[in-house]
Order: C-alpha cells, then structure tokens, then sequence
C-alpha cells in the first residue's frame, strides 16, 4: 500500500525550482523532502510526503487527524 505521510515545513533548504527541498518535521522527525511538486509550499505549511517527495499542501487540521490515526495503527515507528 502506498501511503503519503503529513509533515510541517521547517525550514527551505534549496530554492532552485527542480531541486527545491525543504526540511520537513514529521512528529519531531525531521528530514529532507523534494518540493519540486508543490512549488507554492512555505515555511510553516503541511504537506502529504511519499517516497521524500512532497505531493499536495494540506491543512493542519487534516495532518493532525491523519497523524492520530497512524498513531492508532502503530504506523509512525517506521519514520525514525
């Protein structure tokens, strides 16, 4: 199954619009995740990350929800 995790935008690491990256918290992990597809993105925003990229903007209330349900199903271990 494919599954796209939120994460809070921390910080913009690389502006160029190909190579544009972020570092994104998931929870209080935080790695380096490929905006090329959500050139809109800042600092600040939630966005759906799969396989280190970032596909679409969401709004917190939904990575908060999305996040309690991958708490439930025990899902968040595999981040760290």
């Amino acid at each position: 199954m494919c599954l796209g995790i939120p994460g809070r935008i921390e910080e913009i690491l690389n502006n160029e619009p190909l190579e544009r990256s972020a570092r994104v918290s998931f929870g209080g992990i935080s790695k380096p995740i490929n905006l090329a597809y959500v050139p809109e993105a800042r600092v600040g925003d939630y966005v759906i990350v799969h396989v280190g990229f970032a596909i679409s903007r969401v709004r917190e209330e939904e990575a908060r929800r999305i996040f309690r349900y991958l708490e439930e199903i025990g899902e968040l271990d595999d981040l760290s």
